[in-house]
């Protein structure tokens, strides 16, 4: 196994994806060997020595590439570092009032359950009304979702430095 990390995500409209970025330019500035990739390019986790995982979130569900990634490398990552990210409440206020009790999709919980990710989070997301097609734009007034870029950048390095440290430190104990 080589002593590269892995980001892959599942963005519809690209908030995700920078937010995978931002994630593996803290890997990459911590001196770990990093490639960001959307869910749909790398199929297999086995060239990895650490997977961070993370989708944009809708009706609270992962987007589908996400989703089927995790399923098809289950195995493969219940034997590594793992750690899981979604990226979707949109608004001010406490994060848990905003989730309603959500963590994580339901579906896919037991795949998490037999993987044993280290950290499973949620990051705020952003929104624009108008890239949204009429179907989302109804959907988010149904939930009363706040339109605007409520991602907490201090928030998502600080999350990726503790990675990094983690994977630093069991890289020196081997």
């Amino acid at each position: 196994m080589s002593s590269k990390v892995l980001v892959e995500y599942a963005s519809k409209y690209g908030k995700t994806a920078e937010i995978a970025g931002r994630i593996g330019e803290v890997l990459t500035e911590a001196g770990l060997q990093t490639d960001v990739y959307p869910a749909k390019r790398v199929k297999k986790s086995t060239d990895y020595q650490a997977v961070v995982l993370g989708s944009a979130v809708y009706i609270g569900m992962w987007r589908r590439e996400a989703a089927s990634f995790l399923k098809a490398n289950e195995i493969d990552l219940a034997q590594k570092p793992c750690w899981l990210f979604s990226s979707g409440p949109t608004g001010e206020g406490d994060l848990d009032e905003l989730l309603d009790g959500w963590k994580f999709p339901s579906g896919l919980q037991p795949v998490a359950d037999r993987i044993k990710p280290r950290i499973i989070t949620v990051f705020r997301g952003a929104v624009d009304l108008h890239k949204l097609n009429g179907l989302e734009r109804w959907m988010m007034s149904r939930v009363q979702a706040a339109e605007g870029d409520f991602r907490d950048w201090e928030t998502i390095a600080a999350w990726a430095k503790g990675i990094a440290e983690e994977i630093l430190r069991e890289n020196k104990q081997k």
